[in-house]
């Protein structure tokens, strides 16, 4: 419960709202992170939020993508290079390795992309390992993509990029529409396929079931789910969703089990 203190480094302001940082540890560094998992960070004066781990610089320098969207993520987001945070973890379940050869989908709605990033240079680093890897994007509009710099990268390391906008500028040339509508097609052996969704959960409800309509297991459908997680530990309760404290237990569940915890509205 103690935070260990960390330093920005470089950060990117990834759209208007958006910036990425590199966390550098000014005390003993934390247990290197896995994908998918969370720190809790701390804003000195203001308060502790968890946000996910979003790459990875070294062993003990980490990244965090996060978007302004209360006090204490407008004071991070504010926060400029050699400003010193608290940080716990890292925290909760992360992804599951895909199975060596197995083809790989990976739906990513808005800041859900975040989590799913490591996945990515992961799959980018070691060509080969997987069969086909695809990633579809789904944002309000071509200003909220992230990451649009890394695509290049991505696709020359072998990664299907598909993305779409709820709603398109002026010069914008690519889809037009929710991420369901990418994936028709995608899924060429369903039995060899995991598939990896992180964004709105009416997104990944859709995403799943357009993949199970594929013939993809729900066991190989991994999703990432959101509550207010205050302690990280466990022991406050308050993202417990049924059986799971999804600070512990989570936020990376297959959808097997996430399917009847939660209400029709969310998955």
């Amino acid at each position: 419960m103690i935070p260990s203190r960390y330093q920005i480094g470089r950060r990117v302001e990834e759209t208007a709202d958006t910036v990425t940082f590199a966390l550098t540890p000014l005390d003993r560094p934390l247990p290197e992170a896995q994908p998918g998992q969370f720190h809790m960070l701390y804003a000195f004066g203001v308060g502790e939020v968890p946000i996910s781990v979003s790459g990875r610089l070294s062993r003990t320098v980490h990244q965090h993508t996060l978007r302004a969207v209360g006090a204490v993520t407008k004071a991070l987001f504010d926060a400029t290079a050699g400003t010193i945070l608290g940080v716990r973890g890292p925290f909760g379940r992360g992804w599951a390795p895909p199975a060596q050869g197995s083809d790989v989908v990976i739906v990513a709605g808005g800041i859900g992309l975040a989590p799913l990033r490591p996945v990515i240079q992961h799959a980018v680093a070691n060509r080969g390992l997987y069969g086909r890897v695809t990633v579809v994007i789904g944002a309000r509009s071509p200003a909220d993509l992230l990451y649009v710099r890394e695509y290049p990268r991505w696709e020359a390391g072998g990664i299907e990029v598909r993305s779409t906008v709820d709603a398109a500028g002026p010069g914008w040339q690519g889809n037009v529409g929710v991420v369901t509508t990418l994936l028709p097609g995608l899924v060429d052996e369903p039995a060899a396929t995991a598939a990896m969704l992180c964004g709105p959960e009416v997104m990944m409800r859709f995403a799943a079931r357009a993949l199970m309509d594929q013939g993809v297991p729900p066991g190989a459908v991994q999703v990432s789910l959101e509550r207010n997680m205050r302690c990280g530990i466990g022991e406050c309760g308050h993202c417990q969703l049924g059986p799971l404290l999804l600070c512990r237990d989570g936020p990376v569940t297959g959808y097997d089990v996430a399917q009847p915890l939660v209400s029709v509205k969310e998955l």
